[in-house]
């Protein structure tokens, strides 16, 4: 049995893979431009790459591209993407 209890972040992902935003975390004025800039709980998103020190990272979702600190991704938690 594996124990998985803690929760995936956009930050835990690796080029290519995807998830469905669960939670936008962050202070109230980070809070509020994550969700301006279109990542809002139940959408898909997907790791296009990392720079080469790993921070910042391009994420795609709503058709566009977002480049994200690290540290601010870290505050996006995910969860599976349902088959539909």
């Amino acid at each position: 049995m594996t124990m998985n209890n803690q929760a995936k972040t956009l930050a835990d992902l690796t080029p290519g893979q995807s998830g469905v935003v669960n939670t936008v975390g962050g202070e109230a004025a980070l809070h509020r431009h994550l969700l301006d800039m279109g990542i809002t709980p139940g959408v898909k998103v997907l790791l296009n790459k990392t720079a080469p020190m790993g921070d910042p990272v391009e994420i795609h979702l709503r058709g566009y591209s977002l480049t994200l600190r690290l540290e601010d991704a870290a505050k996006i938690t995910l969860r599976q993407e349902e088959d539909k």
